[in-house]
């Protein structure tokens, strides 16, 4: 029998399937950079894949829109901003999670951390103070520094109280 065009077309386009591609998903990153046990680095650290710590950083992380894993030979010596902070080894600095800290039994965190979820397993340790804030709490807290520029429209009347006064 013979094949309708369409299916001639079907079996030429999937001929050449020599090399392989992964599938690539929306939701979760598929990107990781690792920062090895020897390597040790002092400044910021900035960018917007995940990251794995097992060596040694010193100064500021921001990934705030994904996550940092601090590994067992990890130890951070800086302010950590990101979606979610898991940690193994040790931190000394501030954390703020837009999403989640996790302390696993193993990790340990001197500074001041502020979350929307938290999870401090048995046998970690944590020093510092804690802010937990709700999704709600954090949106009202923004508009909130616009108003301080509402000194301006109190001005004016005070120029027309003046004027009233002269006539």
């Amino acid at each position: 029998m013979l094949q309708p065009p369409e299916n001639q077309q079907k079996s030429t386009q999937f001929a050449n399937l020599n090399s392989y591609t992964p599938p690539k998903t929306g939701n979760a990153p598929l990107e990781q950079a690792t920062i090895g046990r020897s390597l040790v680095i002092k400044g910021d650290v900035s960018g917007a894949e995940s990251l794995y710590i097992d060596g040694r950083i010193e100064g500021t992380i921001n990934i705030p829109e994904n996550r940092v894993t601090i590994g067992r030979n990890g130890v951070v010596a800086a302010d950590v901003n990101a979606r979610e902070v898991v940690i193994m080894g040790k931190v000394t600095g501030n954390i703020i999670c837009s999403d989640r800290l996790d302390i696993r039994s193993e990790g340990s965190v001197t500074g001041d951390v502020v979350t929307q979820r938290i999870s401090v397993e048995d046998g970690a340790h944590l020093r510092g103070s804690v802010q937990v804030q709700a999704a709600e709490q954090k949106k009202p807290a923004q508009p909130q520094a616009k108003p301080t520029e509402a000194p301006k429209p109190i001005e004016p009347p005070k120029a027309l109280v003046a004027a009233g006064g002269q006539a």
